[in-house]
């Protein structure tokens, strides 16, 4: 069985060319399909590979039929490759920070028109993380049958290859430092683009909540027209084997320095009520199908992931000190929990 070739990958792969001298790039797994196929998962970095420097981490394309997330990452990492050849502003600020991207973490589920991987795995359902509490039927993982949506995959297994492939880029490139963020895109949730970040698994906030909050000051003063739900992922429902609430366990457990994931849920039922039609497309549900509606969704979110590598840039001057980070804390306890 043939499959077409990957728009997606296809730009991540022209990027690479033009980028030749100017950023690194490596394959960090190969996803085989069905029928004899392969494609494999680039990771790209651009900036300063110190240690000593703040780092971001950009992902998309968990869920294959969540193609606009692709989109999202891979227009922005065009768009620092373009300027890298005349914009002097962004080599200086390159010198400062480190950027990690994996725009298509789950090609094999995006040839086949799946939210899942080849294996039938949902891959934000994969991680060895229980929730605490009851979770939606289906919805919150299930261990019933991979002909299901949202199957975990089976019990005591070993993650998916390509969970497994986010989880050494993330612990390679960013929890190795005094302070990373990382931005996972989606699309499918309600009809408003929210920021989430842990837990997902529990109700309780995460230790670094004064952080988070902190973080969500700066891009409210800095955006004050800015249209996203920023919010716990537990304000909405609760998930097993979230990726993310286990890669910021494990930051936390090494305690080496912070480390604030997030994940950019772009609301697709509004373009499902601006174009109903698209409800008969399994695409349809959680992309933008017409042209100008995908170049403007394309365009939004640009302002959201140029503004994390600039708030990873200066990280010092807005992260909360002692006495602040109890005020913080507060403020956040208050408008979240």
């Amino acid at each position: 069985m043939s499959h077409a070739p990957l728009p997606e990958l296809q730009a991540v792969q022209r990027i690479i060319e033009l980028g030749a001298g100017r950023l690194e790039s490596r394959v960090v797994c190969q996803v085989d399909l069905p029928g004899g196929a392969s494609y494999p998962v680039h990771v790209i970095t651009l900036g300063n590979p110190s240690l000593e420097v703040p780092a971001v981490g950009y992902f998309g394309g968990v869920h294959g039929l969540e193609r606009i997330g692709s989109g999202v990452v891979i227009a922005y990492l065009q768009s620092l490759v373009m300027r890298l050849q005349w914009d002097s502003a962004l080599h200086r600020q390159l010198e400062s920070v480190r950027l990690v991207f994996m725009p298509l973490v789950n090609p094999g589920g995006m040839a086949l028109g799946t939210r899942a991987n080849p294996h039938g795995v949902d891959l934000m359902r994969n991680a060895p993380v229980q929730a605490q509490e009851s979770v939606p039927f289906l919805v919150g993982g299930q261990r019933i049958s991979a002909g299901l949506p949202w199957y975990r995959g089976p019990r005591n297994g070993a993650m998916e290859i390509e969970n497994q492939a986010v989880c050494d880029v993330v612990n390679t490139e960013l929890l190795n430092r005094d302070f990373s963020l990382s931005v996972d895109c989606h699309s499918g949730f309600g009809s408003s683009d929210r920021i989430w970040f842990p837990f997902a698994y529990k109700r309780e906030p995460i230790a670094h909540l004064a952080e988070m909050h902190a973080l969500k000051n700066i891009f409210v003063q800095s955006n004050s027209h800015h249209r996203y739900i920023i919010e716990p992922q537990s304000a909405q429902y609760l998930t097993h084997g979230d990726l993310w609430d286990h890669l910021y366990l494990k930051s936390c457990e090494q305690a080496q320095g912070v480390f604030l994931p997030l994940t950019l849920e772009m609301g697709s039922w509004l373009w499902v009520k601006k174009n109903p039609r698209q409800l008969f497309s399994r695409h349809g549900i959680f992309n933008p199908l017409i042209e100008h509606r995908q170049q403007r969704v394309l365009r939004q979110h640009q302002l959201l992931l140029d503004f994390l590598s600039r708030a990873a840039c200066g990280h010092q001057l807005w992260l909360p000190g002692s006495d602040a980070r109890v005020q913080q804390h507060g403020q956040a306890l208050q408008h979240w929990y």
